[in-house]
């Protein structure tokens, strides 16, 4: 292992939250620290936050007293830059500018010896070019935590072209004695998890934008149908809507303005309205004192047909037969249907939605009565299902429809009619995105998966999902959603030859 020792000096620039973060967790590993920071007395204050948030912790028993004055000891403000020279690591975390951190850099290869390494916390920009004007640009890499630095457990080791195998892996080593999981990414736009987590975003931005479903119920169906820890709307509330808009735009930019990663005109409108999320009160949602809390919308109550068939055996279709029966309700079974049906009640016909719109599927089938349902997590588990009507289903079908999940003990939350409903549309984009990232030679698919289940707390990662989804299920969803909604929706290469090779996305 090669990792730094506990004597060596480690310096952060940028006392902001994410500075401040960094700070600390290098400074309860043992490490002498110095923080930097060009604003007066801003790094005296985080240190005085630091030192505030490990005596909470000592207090609730979280934190050993003596761990945490020994860091506090070692922690100290430098007053200029020139205080830096006898480091052998120095971590900027500034603000998101190119010019600023090549500036930085530059300044800092005239102070600091030969052997200190140089790292950027960067979120999205290559770190090819911030050590582009470098004398000695093979020492410099991405060593990029994610917000709170202190609890989240991963950091992105990011090489650049000219980083030297000894200092990813340097850097790496260090990040692990630091208690974190280290995992390593090419410098590309985004990196790992900032990339892939593009469509989390934007395939819900564009689905309010559509006015497929309102915040409060998005949020609700991907957490309760989808797993996630945050719903996308109160996700960059969280995160911060300025700051999610402009790592955004930031990869679209950088991919050459490609149509998956184009920003949402929803979101800059709510940047340009100053309602930036948590931070300033309003977002998506109201966080200001005595707003009411969001509330999905579920459908009324409806009485359970009295004539219920499920088909085949998939999960959505065994569930449906185990809460029925849980709950003395009659139903018929069949083998799996030709069309693929799930369940017939009354009037309507359900099926799991397959990229197409229930409209467009209601009119392939010539079969108006047509609902669909959404991918779901574990159905046996979920309290909630989105259900989708075509246009010319019956008001009785859809009455049946949202009778017979209610009976199974699902909260029903009605969608407008898109393409790939909520949670499939999002997940599908997820996994195009991963098997992208793995085949353009980014990261293993083993550090992608952890990347996404650790840095953005994903269920699953989203190659393990493609696994107990089927590729061939996720690139018939983009298939359609392609004919439908344009190129944005294009099955990858890699998703191709792995629909095509029957073989897992984890080999590619």
């Amino acid at each position: 292992m090669t990792a730094l020792a506990p004597r060596t000096t480690v310096a952060v620039i940028g006392a902001g939250t994410m500075g401040a973060g960094i700070a600390q967790v290098a400074a309860l590993a043992g490490h002498p620290v110095f923080l930097y920071d060009t604003r007066p007395e801003a790094a005296a204050q985080a240190i005085t936050g630091i030192q505030q948030g490990l005596h909470a912790l000592v207090s609730k028993g979280r934190l050993d007293a003596s761990l945490a004055e020994t860091a506090l000891d070692g922690l100290r403000a430098a007053d200029a830059l020139a205080d830096l020279s006898g480091c052998g690591l120095i971590i900027e975390a500034i603000v998101e500018r190119l010019d600023a951190k090549a500036a930085l850099f530059d300044a800092l290869e005239a102070i600091v010896a030969p052997d200190c390494l140089l790292a950027t916390n960067t979120s999205s920009i290559p770190v090819t070019a911030i050590g582009a004007g470098l004398r000695h640009p093979g020492r410099l890499g991405g060593l990029h935590f994610f917000n709170p630095a202190p609890r989240m457990p991963l950091v992105e080791i990011v090489s650049g072209l000219d980083t030297t195998p000894t200092t990813a892996t340097t850097l790496a080593d260090t990040a692990t004695a630091w208690g974190k999981t280290a995992v390593h990414a090419r410098s590309t736009p985004g990196f790992i998890v900032n990339r892939v987590a593009r469509p989390f975003y934007a395939e819900g931005l564009r689905l309010l934008q559509e006015q497929v479903l309102d915040p409060a119920t998005l949020d609700h169906v991907m957490r309760i149908c989808g797993g996630f820890r945050m719903g996308p709307c109160e996700l960059t509330d969280l995160i911060g809507q300025d700051i999610n808009a402009a790592v955004s735009r930031s990869v679209w930019t950088a991919f050459h303005h490609a149509p998956r990663f184009e920003p949402s005109l929803l979101q800059q409108e709510l940047v340009d309205g100053g309602r930036l999320g948590r931070k300033s009160g309003r977002g998506f949602h109201d966080y200001r004192e005595g707003a009411p809390a969001p509330t999905p919308h579920l459908a009324a109550p409806q009485t359970c047909p009295t004539s219920i068939t499920i088909h085949g055996d998939s999960p959505l279709a065994l569930a449906l037969r185990a809460r029925l029966q849980t709950r003395g309700i009659a139903f018929h079974t069949t083998s799996a249907a030709q069309d693929q049906r799930i369940a017939e009640a009354g009037e309507a016909v359900l099926y799991l939605t397959d990229g197409r719109s229930a409209t467009r599927r209601a009119h392939d089938l010539d079969r108006p009565a047509t609902l669909l349902l959404d991918l779901v997590l574990d159905p046996m588990l979920a309290t909630c299902l989105p259900l989708a009507a075509a246009r010319q289903c019956p008001d009785t079908a859809r009455q049946d429809a949202i009778g017979l999940l209610q009976a199974a003990g699902f909260g029903v939350a009605p969608t407008q009619d898109a393409p790939g409903m909520v949670v499939m549309r999002t997940v599908a984009m997820l996994i195009n995105e991963a098997a992208d990232t793995v085949h353009q030679g980014v990261c293993s698919a083993a550090d992608l998966n952890l990347a996404m289940r650790l840095g953005v707390n994903y269920p699953l990662g989203p190659l393990d999902w493609c696994d107990r989804i089927g590729a061939g299920m996720i690139g018939t969803v983009l298939t359609h959603l392609r004919s439908s909604d344009g190129e944005r929706y294009r099955p990858c290469g890699a998703l191709q030859s792995a629909i095509h090779s029957g073989k897992s996305l984890h080999d590619a």
